[in-house]
């Protein structure tokens, strides 16, 4: 009764209060916290949600809500006559406000510049929506966050600057065109990408690669909506180990170009540097999965090793699947180490994928996902950017048949297809061509990010234009389930699906899986020659260690690029047939009812 009597009375004593009132009781209780570094949580929280059913309808009320909002951000906060300023190392925002409670004006100004007018904060402020200006703020802090003692950010501060101008001079030297559509052009074939200069209240930005358009014209369910602009921020971070940092241009005045248009760099030694315990760092956003290879030839090019120490190691596909941001992806185990994935494309079609565990357990397939790229140069980047190119164009090509959307209820797969790895920068789609009952074999290499050739076998007779198609809608549309649906429809327009000596198929050579084949090869010059090559069980000179890839091609008849290393045989052919993508294929329907 003592309990209530005294909540009646509280009631009673602030019924007649403003929130106004209420909300500079909690502020005082604040104040007299007895931790001044670390207020009270509680009384921050109700502080915070005071402010939330606050309106925003004085000059007063409005310096609180900023005060909170640098305090969250872990900003200094001033007041001068109807000016804030919220305060940090390397920055300090200013606003400017009114009598109603209104903004008139605010300005970002970074360490030894001029205070300069911000419109998205201002636009943010006027507009009340605090928790967006939070957020904006946070990032602003973010980007100015550099590490150090004073001394230590002011000239890395300064170094940030100064590899800035750089880079927007790399991008403002002349090229040649590319690709129709700009943008794109200057994403994808730009020397640095598309450059967003950075402001005063936004990063220096480079957009470094964009799926191409033809893909986005198709199916919304074939379209991932992780193939949006790959983005890196320019930005510094420590370093367990100094670097030569710039303190001045790296590009002579006027700038001397290289073959390849690029201009010659001075070396660091040759010019002003300070030697940091930091690097510069291309922060990518989303982060990206590389191979090993990758991530070495990275650290190759920038002269600065990535640390180990937090790295996630696992096979390519495993990141591909984390990384998809179709959350209801449909998939199968096929036992411990297989899956099968379910592709819906236009006009009802279903394509199954099944990637092989064992396979892509190969050393040459491990990957990581890289979120940022260290790097002391500007020279670096070009190059760098190149590399990261050219492992989004694998991502996304193998992205398009790991992910997919959730299957349509009771839908029924037309196509099934087995992908299985060849070297770090190929693989192989072995599948069944209409109207026959043997294997083919689709070979996809990625020479870089604006080269891909394709190559087919054991589908006929050998067609150079059938590749050349082949290839053509893999590089435009950037997809191998639509490459493949496009490659079916080719071959069922075809007169005869017999069978080429110069390519027997899978079916032959399970007759006959342990005597020598012969396979005609066109070399560059077309002319054809005969080649011998062994079929046998566990031969290391298949094209891949899949069972279901049992055909005698032999290795001169391959891509040079394509790896031969027995690290890929993880399959063998057996002569009775018992292999995974066999079992699996006449376990879902007769081989015959494909098409």
């Amino acid at each position: 009764m003592k309990g209530k009597s005294m909540i009646s009375k509280l009631r009673l004593k602030f019924a007649g209060r403003s929130w106004n009132d209420t909300f500079q009781l909690v502020r005082r209780c604040m104040e007299k916290s007895r931790d001044e570094s670390k207020p009270c949580e509680p009384l921050v929280r109700s502080l915070e949600r005071l402010q939330d059913e606050f309106n925003v309808s004085s000059m007063n009320t409005m310096r609180h809500r900023l005060e909170i909002i640098a305090k969250q951000q872990g900003m200094g906060f001033h007041i001068t006559d109807a000016t804030c300023y919220l305060t940090a190392d390397l920055f300090y925002l200013e606003v400017v406000l009114v009598a109603c409670g209104g903004v008139e004006e605010v300005k970002v100004a970074p360490q030894g510049a001029p205070p300069a007018s911000s419109e998205s904060l201002l636009q943010l402020l006027r507009s009340k929506n605090f928790a967006e200006f939070s957020m904006k703020l946070s990032s602003l802090f973010t980007q100015y966050n550099i590490p150090g003692d004073n001394e230590t950010k002011l000239k890395l501060f300064a170094s940030l600057q100064h590899l800035g101008k750089d880079l927007q001079q790399l991008s403002h030297l002349p090229r040649t065109q590319k690709d129709c559509d700009p943008q794109m052009d200057m994403i994808n074939n730009g020397r640095i990408g598309c450059l967003i200069a950075g402001k005063d209240d936004y990063p220096l930005t480079i957009e470094f690669f964009m799926m191409p358009t033809d893909l986005k014209k198709t199916d919304s369910q074939v379209t991932d909506p992780t193939s949006a602009v790959q983005v890196a921020q320019v930005t510094v971070g420590v370093s367990d180990l100094t670097h030569k940092l710039q303190m001045a241009s790296v590009i002579p005045e006027p700038p001397q170009l290289d073959p390849q248009g690029y201009p010659v760099f001075l070396p660091l030694d040759e010019g002003p540097h300070e030697t940091l315990p930091a690097c510069f760092l291309l922060k990518l956003q989303p982060p990206v999965p590389m191979l090993t290879s990758f991530v070495k030839k990275l650290s190759q090019i920038t002269d600065v090793t990535v640390a180990d120490v937090d790295l996630q190691w696992a096979p390519l596909p495993q990141h591909l699947m984390r990384g998809s941001a179709s959350a209801n992806h449909h998939e199968e185990t096929l036992d411990e180490q297989d899956t099968i994935f379910t592709v819906p494309l236009p006009g009802g079609v279903m394509h199954s994928y099944i990637v092989p565990g064992a396979a892509w357990q190969a050393p040459a397939q491990r990957a990581t996902v890289m979120d940022s790229v260290p790097f002391t140069h500007p020279a670096h980047v070009p190059a760098t950017l190149e590399l990261l190119r050219h492992q989004c164009v694998i991502n996304a090509l193998l992205r398009s048949c790991v992910t997919s959307q959730s299957a349509r209820p009771g839908s029924v797969c037309d196509l099934r297809f087995e992908v299985l790895p060849e070297s770090d920068t190929s693989f192989s789609v072995t599948f069944h061509p209409p109207g026959t009952d043997s294997l083919a074999v689709l070979l996809v290499n990625v020479c870089d990010s604006h080269q891909i050739s394709c190559r087919l076998f054991g589908a006929g007779p050998c067609d150079p234009s059938m590749d050349e198609h082949v290839t053509t809608v893999m590089t435009r549309c950037m997809s191998v389930p639509v490459t493949l649906s496009s490659l079916y429809t080719k071959l069922g327009e075809r007169p005869s699906a017999s069978l080429s000596p110069d390519r027997p198929a899978a079916t032959e050579a399970a007759n006959d899986h342990s005597s020598p084949s012969s396979a005609a090869v066109t070399d560059a010059n077309g002319t054809v020659t005969e080649s011998q090559g062994a079929a046998v069980a566990g031969d290391s000179s298949s094209v891949s260690g899949s069972a279901c890839y049992a055909m005698s091609v032999a290795n001169d008849e391959l891509l040079p690029e394509i790896n031969m290393s027995p690290a890929a045989n993880l399959y063998t052919f057996s002569a009775e047939g018992v292999d995974v993508f066999s079992q699996w294929m006449s376990s879902n329907g007769e081989l015959s009812e494909l098409s």
